[in-house]
């Protein structure tokens, strides 16, 4: 597959992870990652590691890291620490990936409705949007946190299509892990590659085969999109 094929499906809803896909941000999670780590003796993060837990939910993640049960309040301690590192790091950092806003304008135009479908804990949603001005304009958000599996499974997607009343196989869904696109693959979405954190052939590898791969949106505008511009 190359990173320009189109996507035939032309979409009645649109569904996007939040970290890695509205913006490229994945290295200030990894250096928060990486001050956790160091901090309490576990071994880093390397890129087999981050391949299994990119697009997961914090609940997941951390009994990996310590490679053991960890109680609530355990679970909570290390969530906050890590999540409170990574909004110090990215306060006046972020930046909306190239494109979006135009795709977002397009989305508008044709009055397709848009929600976001994220692992992300409570206070980085508010807190990453703000930063990205889009707060205002990206406002249905379906956490991980609040359905009975987080990605690879399908639920955050299926969520998010009962949120925007549209059936998931007429959805587009752009992720940036493999986790996230098996799981909306698995909620039968045609899916987008956002290929911020992971090569196409990483996705693959992963068994993750998104329907199409690219940079940014302005490449998907200018590709697999560009129907959403045309007259």
């Amino acid at each position: 597959m190359r990173e320009s094929e189109a996507v035939s499906l032309r979409a009645q809803g649109v569904v996007f992870d939040l970290d890695g896909t509205l913006v490229s941000n994945m290295a200030l999670h990894a250096e928060a990652f990486r001050v956790f780590v160091e901090r309490h003796g576990l071994p880093p993060l390397d890129a087999a590691l981050r391949g299994r837990l990119d697009g997961k939910r914090n609940s997941d993640i951390f009994p990996i890291l310590f490679a053991r049960a960890l109680s609530p309040e355990e679970q909570r301690r290390f969530a906050d620490e890590k999540e409170s590192l990574y909004r110090g790091l990215s306060r006046g950092r972020l930046r909306p990936l190239p494109g979006l806003e135009r795709l977002l304008a397009a989305l508008d135009r044709r009055a397709i409705p848009v929600v976001v479908a994220t692992s992300a804990p409570t206070e980085n949603v508010p807190h990453t949007l703000s930063e990205l001005g889009l707060e205002g304009r990206l406002t249905r958000v379906v956490q991980s946190d609040s359905v009975p599996r987080g990605k690879p499974y399908p639920d955050v997607f299926l969520a998010a299509a009962r949120l925007i009343g549209v059936a998931p196989e007429r959805c587009l869904a752009f992720e940036d892990a493999p986790a996230g696109i098996r799981a909306a693959r698995a909620a039968g979405m045609t899916c987008v590659a956002v290929t911020t954190s992971f090569s196409l052939a990483e996705f693959e590898s992963h068994d993750a085969r998104p329907d199409a791969a690219v940079a940014d949106f302005e490449a998907f505008l200018a590709g697999p999109g560009a129907w959403l511009e045309a007259d």
